[in-house]
């Protein structure tokens, strides 16, 4: 059976598009009717469509994807993945950002494999390497903008006049904090945010 020629996009949410991948997938050229395409986070490969694309996936068939981090976002995943498709399914992949990644060209001898192989996991350490570096910066940035008393979420509301008197009413079980907060305009949580002075 003649080997077949697939692509993968994966953007994160609906928001974004994938129209620059499946531009790449095409021109390489990938036909149509095998592109597949995600709209899902890339923290694991639990997606209908990559699914979908790894049950197809024969030995000799080639995947496409435009660069390594559409693959997915962890590190140990994305070499486990690796690991099925060449050595499992025994098809081959080409990552368009990395010529070196191109296991058609390396993988038909062990020197290129081992080549492939190793800058697959550099890169992919890279990676996640960059993205942990992010989150603590983001951590470092929160806890140095609290501690210059930037505060985080909606701005607080000032307490109305009217909070007083319903606040009575409430404690002397008159009105529910329910009714009390649909009076106010305000969530039920707020009321009794305000009740307990926080």
């Amino acid at each position: 059976m003649k080997a077949k020629i697939y692509g993968y996009a994966r953007v994160s949410t609906k928001e974004q598009c994938e129209e620059r991948q499946l531009i790449a997938l095409r021109g390489f050229p990938v036909p149509e009717r095998n592109i597949f395409t995600d709209k899902l986070s890339g923290k694991d490969f639990n997606r209908p469509r990559y699914q979908e694309l790894m049950k197809k996936l024969r030995a000799g068939d080639v995947l496409v994807v435009k660069s390594i981090d559409r693959m997915g976002r962890d590190y140990e995943e994305i070499l486990d993945q690796w690991r099925i498709i060449t050595k499992e399914k025994r098809a081959d992949i080409v990552v368009l950002d990395m010529p070196l990644l191109y296991t058609r060209q390396t993988g038909k001898n062990l020197t290129g494999t081992f080549v492939a192989d190793l800058v697959l996991q550099i890169l992919s350490y890279v990676a996640q390497t960059e993205r942990e570096n992010i989150r603590q910066r983001q951590r470092e940035g929160i806890a140095a903008a609290r501690q210059r008393g930037v505060r985080f979420g909606r701005p607080r509301l000032d307490v109305p006049e009217e909070f007083w008197l319903l606040k009575e009413r409430w404690e002397c079980r008159e009105i529910t904090s329910r009714d009390a907060a649909l009076r106010l305009g305000i969530a039920q949580d707020t009321f009794l945010r305000w009740v307990h002075g926080k």
